[in-house]
């Protein structure tokens, strides 16, 4: 997990990975759908690195993804956070991980970070927005813009006391308290020339997509759309961690579409491996669509 960081160039614009931890979950706890003979079907490629040796595990990546463009340093995503009480998953309670000294591998600082884009307001993608300092939460990324959907903002900001508060309350209030918070509304569009929010609900109630658009080269930051790669094959498969199945798969289908029509490297927060690869359509006879790692 420590390893060199890769850099991509889409256009002129260059995305690095920071990885902040690796996990693994049962194959059938991940996705009630789920049928072994897909494992068999797709062992070859899932042997590497996609499941646990004895294929009772998927593997699953928390990434923040790092992108220079036009003179800006952007993140998108910024995984759990430290020291943070999260009671309902042994996965992100009170974690101590060195992200910013990953991050800082990758070259940055926090205040070099001009704006991070969050694709929604779930604990594993809004958890660095802030750090603890003599017991406040503050801003991580001091000079960014933070900007998310408007929509998860109004799902989260609930009265005080209610349970899906506890992320808001320490990740998204303090950057909003600071003044430091940009809403896309619920349509999406563009944020800054060659930067637009994709609305793709499903898992989230205000879920978006990132596209970046770049010397004529597409990037598509695909969020929780998918979990795994296997979903490439198997696009009716929503993850435990969807709160709407049937919008999630529409949303599925339309990141799978949409990376086709502008031959987009696709850039995700939780596949292992090196996490970006493309997308590709199967013959029409055959339908269905093929994932290539880079």
């Amino acid at each position: 997990m420590d390893e060199q960081p890769t850099t991509y160039r889409v256009g002129d614009a260059l995305i690095t990975r920071v990885t902040e931890q690796q996990f693994q979950l049962k194959t059938d706890k991940l996705f009630a759908d789920f049928d072994p003979a897909v494992i068999q079907e797709h062992h070859a490629w899932l042997a590497d690195g996609q499941v646990d040796a004895a294929a009772d595990n998927f593997v699953l990546n928390v990434n923040t993804w790092v992108l220079r463009v036009g003179g800006k340093v952007i993140l998108v995503d910024t995984a759990s956070g430290n020291h943070k009480d999260r009671p309902f998953s042994a996965l992100f309670h009170q974690l101590n991980t060195p992200y910013l000294e990953r991050l800082e591998r990758a070259g940055v600082k926090p205040e070099e970070v001009d704006f991070v884009l969050l694709t929604h307001l779930h604990v594993d993608h809004a958890g660095w927005n802030t750090q603890l300092e003599n017991g406040r939460w503050v801003p991580t990324f001091p000079n960014a813009r933070y900007v998310f959907p408007r929509v998860e903002r109004e799902f989260f900001d609930t009265p005080a006391g209610e349970s899906r508060r506890m992320v808001f309350d320490d990740s998204v209030l303090p950057v909003i308290d600071a003044g430091l918070a940009d809403e896309v509304g619920p349509e999406g569009g563009d944020y800054l020339p060659g930067i637009r929010f994709h609305p793709t609900p499903g898992h989230s109630a205000g879920h978006m997509s990132i596209e970046i658009e770049s010397a004529g080269a597409h990037a598509l930051f695909s969020g929780d759309v998918w979990h795994h790669p296997i979903q490439v094959y198997r696009p009716a498969w929503s993850s435990v961690f969807c709160a709407d199945k049937h919008r999630a798969t529409v949303s599925r289908r339309w990141v799978l579409e949409r990376a086709i029509e502008t031959d987009a490297t696709v850039f995700t927060p939780h596949f292992a491996g090196t996490s970006a690869g493309v997308v590709s359509a199967l013959a029409q006879r055959e339908g269905g669509f093929v994932w290539r790692f880079l």
